[in-house]
């Protein structure tokens, strides 16, 4: 008889009524932190964070997670979390924290680093989850084991991401006002791409939830991603469209592949139609029938600088797609016409059979 091996549900650690419902709705709340700062502050924090905690981002960010401590926080946990950071080492830890109330609560913290390409932690980042007194006692390891399993997945994401926007250094030299520059800018645009890592799990949740799913369906997702940003960015005029057909690809590649329309889709917004009162922007991703996928960004914009190299290297965002589109084996041509441009983008993946 075959064996059939269960895959780890991420989503076993959350409430069912809002497991994976999106980071900003998570009850496991996340906060980056810079160790490269003086005194290690808080540079972003999702809404669970506030919601848990009841501290709001304008009195958080730039101060140390200390603010959370109180009488009765055990010094053993304290010491636990500062070696690790100093050694830039992963700790779990549960430990006794505080709310902007004085309320008491019992916190179970998994602090990761996230490094650059020296092995240097550029930030740490925390995923904290509150224990109710049911859950104080009881399946201590399982859980512990599961948010472990989701900081590790999300501390990959965010590496990624953050080698990319940071860039390479060589090891030797001290870091650049260029590198520090690019750094301080990073933080403006993180939080956008981890939204559109909030989408990803959504859709591993659900794939989870479904016994005949095999990978994530990346029509839904890239779906609601670049409607998204249609939402956000989006001005009277300019009319968008999406036209994604249902295909279904392991993880990693839904998040390259989200990231990627993330980055285009946004930059297409942002400059295709400057000076232009009116302007039409299409996605379209489709199966191809010699394998693998084929994704189309087409605008009737201002076109992009025949001069200019896209993406470019000296962009956040273009540094990004570089990374990803490498990692994807993915080829990208740009197609510059009368009016507008065309961005068609080749990824050899393969396919697992979508069932409905």
């Amino acid at each position: 008889m075959e064996r059939t091996i269960e895959k780890p549900k991420l989503t076993s650690i959350l409430d069912d009524s809002q497991a994976f419902a999106g980071f900003s709705r998570l009850s496991v709340a996340m906060v980056i932190t810079n160790p490269n700062s003086d005194d290690n502050p808080i540079v972003y924090i999702n809404d669970a964070f506030e919601r848990i905690t009841g501290y709001q981002r304008s009195r958080v960010i730039g101060r140390n997670c200390r603010f959370l401590q109180g009488a009765d926080t055990d010094p053993s946990a304290l010491q636990m979390i500062r070696s690790a950071i100093e050694a830039g080492e992963n700790v779990s830890v549960d430990i006794l924290n505080y709310r902007a109330t004085g309320e008491a609560f019992m916190n179970r913290l998994l602090i990761s680093p996230i490094i650059d390409d020296t092995g240097k932690p550029i930030y740490f980042l925390g995923i904290q989850k509150e224990l109710r007194d049911d859950e104080k006692d009881r399946s201590s390891d399982t859980t512990r084991r599961h948010l472990d399993l989701v900081c590790s997945r999300v501390g990959q994401d965010l590496g990624l991401i953050v080698a990319s926007l940071v860039g390479e250094t060589d090891g030797t030299a001290p870091v650049s006002d260029d590198a520090l520059k690019r750094r301080l800018r990073m933080l403006d645009v993180l939080p956008g791409r981890l939204e559109c890592l909030q989408f990803v799990y959504e859709e591993m949740k659900l794939a989870d939830a479904q016994w005949n799913r095999d990978g994530i369906d990346l029509g839904s997702l890239l779906s609601r991603i670049s409607h998204t940003i249609a939402h956000n960015e989006g001005r009277p005029g300019v009319r968008f469209v999406s036209l994604v057909e249902p295909l279904e690809v392991n993880l990693d590649t839904a998040i390259r592949v989200a990231l990627i329309t993330f980055e285009l889709v946004s930059n297409a917004f942002q400059h295709a139609f400057d000076g232009l009162d009116q302007g039409y922007l299409e996605l379209r991703v489709n199966r191809l029938a010699a394998g693998g996928l084929r994704m189309t960004i087409s605008d009737d914009g201002v076109g992009i600088p025949r001069k200019l190299n896209f993406p470019s290297g000296e962009s956040v965002g273009g540094r990004l797609v570089e990374t990803l589109l490498d990692g994807l084996d993915a080829t990208l041509n740009v197609v510059r016409g009368a009016a507008g441009t065309v961005i068609m983008i080749d990824v050899p993946v393969g396919f697992t059979d979508f069932k409905r």
